[in-house]
C-alpha cells in the first residue's frame, strides 16, 4: 500500500475506551505474568491503532491545512488527545501497581517503565481542559504561520519560499526580503503575544495544579528526560559559552570578509558566499533519484529503507499554499511506516532534510521490532542523534548534489553545525528564564530575549529592523510555542553527531557507521546518556567534553581557504 491508500477513520472515543478499560481491567485481574504480558501485548496493538488515526490526520492536516475535512479532526484530537492520555495513565499506573511488576522488569527495557512514570507525574485528570487549551493554543499558532501569504516579487509567498531571496548575492534583495517576511511576524505581533501569553499561563498552571515548582521542572518530564537535569544542562551551556562562542565570532569574521561586507546586518548572515551560497545542482526530482543513488550505496540497510519511504509515497517534499511550514519525521505504527515531511525550497536546506529526517525515519525503520509504541522512538534528544549524524555519514556522497559546490557545501555545512550551537541554546535558556518568571510581561519577555541574544550570538545586529531590535527573533521557532524545551536537544545531538563525523571523516573509523547502527535499533530502548554510551561517544554533560572536538573542527575550518569556495 502506498501511503495514500492508508485508511483514516476517527475513533470513536467511548467504544475505544470501554475495549481500554476492559483490557486493563485483564490486566488488574491478571493470574500470572505471562498473563500481564499477552495484555501488554493486546494494549499495544490497540495503542497503536490510536496513534495511527492521530498520526494520519496531523500528517494530512499538515499537508494542506485548508482541508476542511481535516482541519475539523485536528480541533477533534486536540480536544480528546488528553481523555486518551487519561485512560492511558490507567493502564500505566497498572502495570505500576502490579504484584509482578518486578518480573515485568526483568522482561521488558527500562525507559518502557520510566516512561510510564513519567507520564503518571505529567498527567491529572483535572487539567484534561488546560490540556485541551494547550493544544488548541498550539494549532492557533501553526495555522498563524500557514496562513502567511506575503506580496513579494510579483508573487505571494509563504513563510518558507522566502529562502533563496534571504540567500541572494544581492544585498537589496537579502533586505527586501527579510523586511517582507519580518512584516508578517509584525502585523501580527499582537496575535503573537497573546497567543504565547496564553501558553505560558496555562502551562504554568498544570505545572502547579500537579504539585511542581513551576513549568521547568514538568518541562523536563514531559520531554522524558530521564537521566539529566536542568543543572546538568547548565553545565552544558556554560561549555557552549566558553567553547563554542568564540569559534562562531571567528567564522562571523570571516563570514563577513569573504562576502566584503564590515557592517554585517541581521539579513547579511544568511550569505555564507558572495558568489551565492551552495544550491542543489538539480530539480527535485534530480534530488530524489540522487538521495536513492546515496542511501543505496550507504548500506545494505539504507538501502531497503529508502526504496520503502520512495515506493510508498512516505515523502511529501515541494512546498506549497496552505502546507504547514518546516519539517518532521513522524511514525504510523499500523503501517510501520515512517514519514518525511518538508518544503523544498532551492537552497542546500533541501539536502539537509533528505539526510537530517532521513535520520530519524531510518532509525524508526530500524527500531519497528520494538512492540511497545512508547518506545519505538527514543527520547528527543537521543533522536536527533541519529539525524544529525546522518548528515555527516552522507558527507561522501555530496557531490552527487552541489558537483562543483561539493566543499562549499561542506565548509558551510560543518560550520554551520558549529553556528546553530549557540542559537539553539539561546532558545532553551530563554525558555528556562520564561517559565520561572510566568508572570511577565510581552515586552519583559523580549527584552530577556534580546539580553540573552547579545550573549550567544554577539554578531546579529538588528540595528535597521527595531522590531527585531527589540527581542521578536524568537517569533518564528514554533518549538518554542508548540514543543516547550524540545530545542536544547538538537545541540545536545549535535555535539554527539559531530564526534561521529570526527570518527568517520576525519579518522576513517569503519566502526562508526557499526556503532550508529545499533543506536538506532536499540530505538527507545535506551535513555539519552545509556545510548551515547552505546555509540562511544562522550557525555555532552561532562566538563570539557566539547573542548577537543569544537577544537577539531576549528582546526579543520581554519584550514581551507573559504575565500577561493
Amino acid at each position: 500500500m502506498n501511503f495514500q491508500d492508508y485508511t483514516y477513520e476517527r475513533p470513536e472515543y467511548e467504544l475505544y475506551k470501554k475495549d481500554f478499560l476492559h483490557l486493563v481491567d485483564n490486566l488488574k485481574k491478571a493470574d500470572s505474568v505471562e498473563t500481564v504480558k499477552q495484555t501488554i501485548d493486546e494494549v499495544s496493538q490497540l495503542t497503536a491503532s490510536l496513534d495511527t488515526m492521530g498520526t494520519l490526520a496531523s500528517i494530512r492536516n499538515s499537508i494542506d491545512t485548508k482541508d476542511e475535512f481535516y482541519d475539523e479532526e485536528d480541533k477533534y484530537w486536540n480536544e480528546y488527545s488528553p481523555l486518551y492520555q487519561e485512560l492511558g495513565t490507567t493502564y500505566y499506573k497498572a502495570i505500576m501497581d502490579s504484584p509482578y511488576v518486578d518480573e515485568l522488569k526483568e522482561f521488558y527495557p527500562r525507559t518502557f517503565f520510566q516512561n510510564m512514570q513519567f507520564e503518571l507525574d505529567s498527567f491529572d485528570s483535572s487539567i484534561i481542559d488546560l490540556l485541551q487549551k494547550e493544544n488548541q493554543l498550539s494549532s492557533d499558532y501553526q495555522k498563524l504561520i500557514a496562513s502567511a501569504e506575503i506580496d513579494y516579487d510579483d508573487k505571494k509567498l509563504t513563510l518558507s519560499q522566502f529562502g533563496p531571496y534571504l540567500e541572494s548575492t544581492e544585498r537589496d534583495t537579502r533586505k527586501s526580503a527579510s523586511d517582507a517576511q519580518w512584516s508578517f511576524f509584525e502585523e501580527n505581533e499582537a496575535k503573537l503575544d497573546e497567543l504565547y501569553d496564553e501558553l505560558v499561563k496555562v502551562r504554568d498552571t498544570i505545572a502547579k495544579k500537579l504539585g511542581y515548582k513551576d513549568f521547568v521542572e514538568l518541562g523536563y518530564v514531559r520531554m522524558k528526560r530521564f537521566d539529566y537535569d536542568r543543572d546538568m544542562v547548565e553545565v552544558y551551556r556554560k561549555q557552549v559559552l566558553d567553547y563554542v562562542v568564540p569559534v562562531t565570532q571567528k567564522l562571523a569574521k570571516r563570514q563577513a570578509d569573504r562576502i566584503g561586507i564590515e557592517d554585517m546586518k541581521h539579513y547579511d548572515t544568511s550569505l555564507q558566499f558572495l558568489n551565492g551560497n551552495p544550491t542543489p545542482q538539480g530539480d527535485p526530482d534530480y534530488i530524489i533519484e540522487n538521495g536513492r543513488k546515496m542511501y543505496h550505496e550507504l548500506s545494505g540497510e539504507t538501502a531497503e529503507f529508502i526504496d520503502f519511504m520512495f515506493d510508498k509515497n512516505l515523502v511529501d517534499l515541494l512546498s506549497k499554499e496552505g502546507k504547514a511550514g518546516g519539517g518532521y519525521c513522524t511514525y504510523i505504527p499500523d503501517y510501520k511506516s515512517p514519514f518525511i515531511f518538508a518544503n523544498f525550497n532551492g537552497t542546500s536546506g533541501d539536502i539537509d532534510v533528505l539526510t537530517h529526517e532521513a535520520g530519524h525515519a531510518f532509525q524508526v525503520y530500524q527500531s519497528r521490532w520494538i512492540k511497545q509504541p512508547e518506545i519505538v522512538f527514543p527520547t528527543f534528544e537521543t533522536c536527533e542523534i541519529h539525524s544529525m549524524s546522518m548528515e555527516f555519514f552522507t558527507y561522501p556522497w555530496m557531490e552527487l548534489f552541489f558537483k562543483e559546490q561539493t566543499e562549499k557545501y561542506k565548509f558551510n555545512h560543518l560550520s554551520g553545525a558549529i553556528r546553530f550551537l549557540p542559537y539553539g541554546v539561546l532558545v532553551d535558556h530563554f525558555q528556562h528564564e520564561v517559565y520561572e518568571n510566568p508572570e511577565w510581561t510581552a515586552d519583559k519577555r523580549k527584552a530577556v530575549w534580546r539580553d540573552l541574544e547579545k550573549q550567544y550570538l554577539p554578531e546579529r545586529d538588528f540595528s535597521e529592523n527595531p522590531f527585531l531590535e527589540k527581542g521578536t527573533f524568537w517569533f518564528r521557532q514554533g518549538h518554542i510555542f508548540g514543543m516547550p524545551f524540545y530545542y536544547i536537544d538538537y545541540t545536545l545531538a549535535q555535539v554527539c553527531a559531530l564526534q561521529f563525523w570526527k570518527r568517520a571523516i576525519v579518522d576513517k573509523d569503519d566502526q562508526a557507521w557499526n556503532d550508529y547502527l545499533a543506536i538506532c535499533k536499540a530505538g527507545g530502548t535506551q535513555s539519552f546518556l545509556e545510548t551515547v554510551s552505546t555509540a562511544k561517544l562522550r557525555s555532552p554533560f561532562e566538563e570539557g567534553s566539547l573542548e577537543g572536538v569544537i577544537k577539531t573542527i576549528d582546526e579543520a575550518l581554519e584550514a581551507v581557504d573559504d575565500k577561493a569556495l
